[in-house]
């Protein structure tokens, strides 16, 4: 391998926030905020950055607090109704939940923006990514509690409504613009079914 110190250091201040994502993933997987739980979540990191060899993750370099904290409160709000709901129609004696699967093409090209999406809306209770064409850019989930086409629309909305989210959190510029021009000029537009 060949490089300057000074290539070397770049890339790895590029990577950090990916190599710091590694360790606060493990610390959660094991549910430990120790110093145990650091040092091997920072072993575990060099392993699989070094082992597996991906291309460098581009970041966008912009990120903006206020929307990140919108986009965290927005989710736990999410999460808590999404569970209520799951529960509701589980429990429900008068009928069976309808289910879909429906494919929620996104605006963005971006792969970690569409990583984020996807398991942004798996993680909500009642949806669950199925498929992902990166190709073109295409999300199929699979979807409960869904009754009608305006159930259907509602859902698509709902994932188009966090991928406005994480672009304003963490998107370039330019995907903030590509957002924007698509009619979504505030956090509430495209988002979560009411």
């Amino acid at each position: 391998m060949s490089g300057s110190p000074r290539t070397h250091r770049s890339t790895l201040w590029v990577q950090l926030p990916f190599f710091l994502w590694l360790i606060a993933l493990w610390m959660l997987l094991w549910g430990q905020f120790t110093v145990l739980a650091f040092v091997t979540g920072l072993a575990v990191a060099v392993v699989v950055t070094r082992v597996f060899r991906l291309p460098p993750v581009e970041l966008s370099g912009r990120v903006n607090v206020w929307y990140g904290l919108v986009f965290v409160v927005t989710f736990l709000a999410a999460l808590v109704r999404g569970s209520l709901l799951v529960a509701w129609q589980v429990l429900d004696p008068r009928k069976l939940p309808g289910t879909a699967i429906i494919a929620v093409p996104l605006r963005v090209d971006d792969d970690l923006i569409m990583t984020h999406t996807g398991v942004t809306a798996s993680l909500i209770p009642g949806s669950l990514i199925v498929e992902a064409d990166r190709e073109r850019r295409v999300l199929y989930l699979h979807v409960i509690g869904v009754d009608s086409d305006a159930d259907v629309e509602k859902q698509r909305r709902a994932v188009l409504g966090w991928e406005a989210r994480i672009v304003r959190a963490v998107g370039s510029r330019g995907q903030l613009e590509l957002i924007r021009r698509s009619g979504i000029d505030t956090p509430r537009k495209g988002g979560a079914p009411t």
